[in-house]
């Protein structure tokens, strides 16, 4: 008991002992951190205060500087302003100066002016006595000479007019006679040229087709009970089913080439699977339909191919392949487009131009006869349109819209396709026309003729080509008779449409007739 006491008592004291150590090194190592913070405190009083007298120096120093600076500019300043003052002083002396002369100058336009007005007055009076004067000559001119001024004015302009007219016909007449020495021997040699270098086949399409019939039964079952399979085909088709007594044939007609030739596939396809009725009808029918899309657009890349051309839109390929199907009197429209771009490529290598152009335009001047039945507006207008739809040449659309004159022609290839086109369509035998129409154009040709002053008759010969126009010897002179030729011919390109062109020939003849008795 008493040992654990004592250990308890040492325990205490131990503690009460390691407490006051602790406690004395706690407060030496205060005090000395103290004197420390002190030191440092003292140490950075005298930096700042180094610092603020350093930094005191430096703003004297720079407000001298600035001070220095400010009266240096302000010296600048005076100097300038003195300067300018100076200049402005003198600036004024001068324009006194000039005030002085501007009056004195002014005084001496006064002096002119006045004079002047003096001397208009004189002139104007001057100027009536001599138109007194005049008047009184002129009178006195009349009388002697009994004609009137203005009767005298109508006598000198009708003896100018008829003087000038011969002048002008006389002139006209060398330079015709000139320019066919030189340019339409040039220009008949490179047409024939190139007629020559192409030489397609004519080839003429009619309204109707032929399908041939492996024997007379077969016409009864194209007919079918009640005639329903005829009626049948004739509906879903467009098509007239002409069957006749002509021995194993059925003809079919219709002015749409297109609607004829689908009918042609679908009934020989009939007749071939031997099943005819309106369903099985009704079913070729839309499976050649769709054939014939595809068909259409291998007569276009043949076209294109043919002539060596690319970069067409898809869309303008097929509407080219329809021109297959259209006809213009009795001509084939992709044909003749074809014979166009051909002859068009080879009057622009005569004359140096852009061949690919050339047939491009050449090629594409018809377009519009391809939809021209489904869009209004004439086919040129149609054509332009398309060719700017997919983007074409300006050259290309120019070329389409001018040649039947609609337009003016702003390039040689314009005017190239229209000769181009001119050819292929009056070539013998390229066009149907109807006796109606042809005796129409003759006569309305002839009534040109004989409107004209001082033809006594005017006769249409070799189909249309020429017109012959015979004049009164009495009444019309050689230079007169190119005049009456020019007239004819301009009344002829604004009064009618025709193909090719025509010649007119005027024939003066002077007879000398006498009588013995």
């Amino acid at each position: 008991m008493d040992n654990s006491l004592f250990s308890i008592l040492l325990l205490l004291i131990g503690l009460f002992v390691g407490f006051g150590v602790a406690f004395l090194l706690s407060y030496f190592r205060v005090n000395n951190a103290s004197k420390k913070v002190e030191a440092m405190i003292n140490q950075a009083r005298k930096d700042a205060e180094k610092v603020k007298r350093e930094t005191i120096l430096e703003q004297k120093e720079e407000s001298h500087k600035l001070k220095i600076e400010t009266e240096k500019e302000i010296k600048e300043k005076k100097d300038e302003l003195k300067a300018s003052e100076d200049r402005l002083l003198q600036r004024e002396a001068n324009m006194d100066k000039r005030d002085e002369l501007c009056q004195k100058r002014e005084a001496t336009l006064n002096d002119r002016e006045a004079k002047l007005v003096v001397r208009q007055n004189e002139i104007q009076d001057e100027k009536s006595k001599v138109e007194e004067v005049k008047k009184e000559q002129l009178e006195l001119l009349e009388k002697i000479s009994g004609f009137s001024k203005d009767r005298a004015r109508e006598m000198v302009m009708a003896q100018v007019k008829e003087a000038m007219a011969t002048e002008v016909s006389q002139y006209i007449r060398e330079q015709e006679n000139e320019a066919k020495l030189t340019v339409d021997k040039k220009a008949k040699e490179m047409i024939v040229v190139s007629m020559q270098k192409y030489a397609a086949d004519i080839a003429s399409d009619q309204t109707v087709t032929v399908v041939d019939l492996p024997n007379d039964e077969m016409k009864g079952r194209i007919i079918g009970r009640e005639g329903r399979n005829i009626r049948t085909i004739e509906a879903i088709t467009g098509v007239d089913l002409i069957i006749d007594d002509t021995p194993e044939a059925v003809v079919l007609s219709s002015f749409d080439p297109l609607r004829r030739e689908i009918a042609r596939v679908t009934l020989e396809t009939l007749i071939k699977d031997g099943r005819i009725h309106p369903t099985r009808i009704e079913e070729l029918y839309d499976k050649v339909s769709k054939e014939m899309k595809q068909k259409i657009i291998e007569y276009g890349q043949d076209a294109t191919f043919e002539l060596g051309l690319t970069k067409f839109e898809p869309e303008l390929i097929e509407i080219i392949g329809k021109l297959h199907f259209r006809t213009s009197y009795g001509q084939n429209a992709l044909q003749h487009s074809l014979e166009v771009a051909h002859l068009s490529g080879l009057l622009a290598a005569e004359l140096g131009e852009n061949i690919t152009l050339a047939k491009r335009a050449g090629l594409l001047h018809d377009i519009g006869k391809a939809i021209d039945h489904e869009i209004e507006g004439s086919h040129v207008e149609i054509g332009a349109d398309l060719a700017r739809k997919y983007h074409e040449n300006d050259i290309v659309v120019n070329s389409i819209a001018s040649h039947h004159g609609d337009e003016e022609s702003r390039s040689v290839i314009a005017i190239i396709v229209a000769i181009a086109d001119a050819l292929s369509a009056s070539r013998p035998g390229a066009r149907n026309d109807s006796l109606e129409n042809y005796i129409k154009r003759l006569s309305q040709l002839e009534e040109v003729g004989n409107n004209i002053a001082g033809v006594e008759k005017a006769y249409a010969v070799q189909a249309g080509r020429e017109l012959r126009v015979i004049v009164k010897p009495e009444e019309v002179d050689d230079l007169q008779a190119h005049k009456i030729a020019r007239d004819v011919k301009e009344k002829i390109e604004e009064s009618m449409k025709y193909p090719g062109t025509i010649k007119i020939t005027v024939v003066r003849e002077t007879r000398a007739q006498e009588e013995a008795k």
